[in-house]
């Protein structure tokens, strides 16, 4: 399954996300982000290679809803509730993304 990441920047939180994750036995991660000044900005190309989409707030689903309407369609979105609060490779943000998407992996 190919999973993908996003949150505003693509440093901290989705980030840390595709790193964790990054070499698991059954699923490809990738990680981007919605801002402009994203160190990987989302686009149609990533959605669609994604199975899966984890976000870290509301506001990013909206933003794809807004920006990719066609390629979200068929996609499976879930919104993690992940404040933006956390350094890149923070232990407590990895503890979160742990247990938030632990039945998902």
């Amino acid at each position: 399954m190919n999973i993908l990441f996003i949150c505003s920047r693509n440093k901290w939180r989705s980030a840390t996300a595709e790193t964790i994750f990054q070499n698991h036995r059954f699923h490809q991660v990738r990680s981007a982000g919605t801002s402009a000044v994203a160190r990987i900005k989302v686009n149609a190309k990533l959605i669609n290679w994604a199975d899966l989409i984890f976000v870290m707030k509301k506001k990013h689903k909206q933003i794809l809803t807004e920006n990719f309407r066609e390629e979200i369609a068929e996609k499976e979105l879930i919104v993690l509730a992940i404040p933006d609060d956390y350094q890149y490779m923070d232990e407590e943000l990895i503890a979160e993304l742990e247990t938030k998407v632990s039945g998902y992996f």
